[in-house]
């Protein structure tokens, strides 16, 4: 009996010394995220968003035809070829592509560099254009991605990109992708969707630029939603 003892003993703080290390792993791992994130649901999916699937053009048609078709357009990557001035406007895909958006009559919204900021729409229902480095060390190049959704707890993203509908990336993994490819990521609203924590003079800009491109009355719009807010 008095040999059983301590091995009993021996056995519980064996346990107990596995089950605080397990805390201390998780608490570690909770602590490494963004307290703006650690606020938000734990998993988000917009499942209505689009996929259109293609490498052409970075994937830039596709993705614009996907934030387009989001918002009620009827179109197809090929469609934006012409307007996109692909090929050979490969270098200003950027800039096109909200131009584009624009023409229809849509709010471009710039985010901010921190992967919450785009968390942040997602959980409010925004899908959020971006470009990121995808590849590896031997070869990279930029792509243009749809953010679709995140998981908090397993710190993953969740992107329409390329030939992937549904393409996993760690939190870290995605957040030094992106920043890498300059940290580019906008919004495609309609005139009345005002995004989450909106930025005000941001929206205005965005209004601006609205009707820089011939959408005046979208561009009101836009200014009389915030005011209305």
């Amino acid at each position: 009996m008095l040999l059983v003892l301590p091995r009993i003993l021996a056995a519980r703080s064996k346990r107990m010394y596995l089950a605080l290390a397990l805390l201390s792993t998780l608490t570690a791992c909770a602590g490494s995220v963004a307290p703006g994130i650690q606020r938000l649901p734990d998993r988000v999916e917009l499942n209505s968003v689009p996929f259109f699937k293609g490498n052409v053009y970075q994937s830039g048609p596709g993705v614009l035809a996907s934030m387009l078709s989001q918002q009620g357009v009827i179109i197809t990557p090929g469609l934006l070829d012409k307007p996109l001035h692909l090929p050979g406007g490969e270098a200003k895909l950027e800039q096109n592509m909200q131009a584009v958006a624009r023409g229809y009559g849509f709010m471009v919204y710039p985010l901010d560099g921190e992967l919450q900021d785009l968390l942040t729409q997602v959980s409010a229902g925004y899908p959020v254009m971006l470009r990121y480095t995808d590849g590896s060390a031997w070869w990279a190049e930029p792509r243009y991605a749809v953010l679709i959704g995140y998981n908090r707890n397993k710190q993953t993203v969740l992107l329409h990109s390329g030939m992937n509908r549904r393409q996993l990336m760690s939190f870290s993994s995605f957040t030094s992708a992106w920043k890498d490819a300059g940290s580019w990521a906008v919004l495609v609203q309609g005139p009345r969707q005002i995004p989450a924590q909106v930025d005000q003079p941001r929206w205005l800009n965005a209004a601006n630029d609205l009707t820089q491109a011939g959408q005046a009355q979208a561009a009101g719009e836009a200014t009389k939603a915030l005011k209305a807010r």
